[in-house]
């Protein structure tokens, strides 16, 4: 896919991105990193360099956890894979 300019708005402020990824997912990754931002911000009180932070640890943190569950998945699905064709074989 070709890369084109995407204009998104986080914390009230306008980024010009540039992916191969449509507007339409920009756009989604935009709005949640604004709400995570929008809400962490009303529940802290903290200065947005701080929210930023925060809010790019939990991301990070809800990332590494949906790697360690797939990779949890993939294993639990190769194991069922090869039960299979045990069973078959027998």
């Amino acid at each position: 896919m070709e890369k084109q300019k995407t204009t998104v708005r986080v914390a009230g402020k306008d980024y010009a991105l540039v992916s191969s990824d449509s507007p339409e997912h920009l756009n989604r990754v935009a709005a949640y990193v604004d709400r995570q931002i929008t809400e962490t911000t009303f529940a802290t009180r903290l200065p947005r360099d701080t929210v930023a932070v925060l809010v790019s640890l939990n991301i990070a943190d809800e990332l590494m956890k949906a790697h360690d569950e797939n990779a949890r998945l993939r294993r639990e699905l190769n194991a069922l894979r090869r039960g299979q064709t045990a069973d078959a074989a027998n």
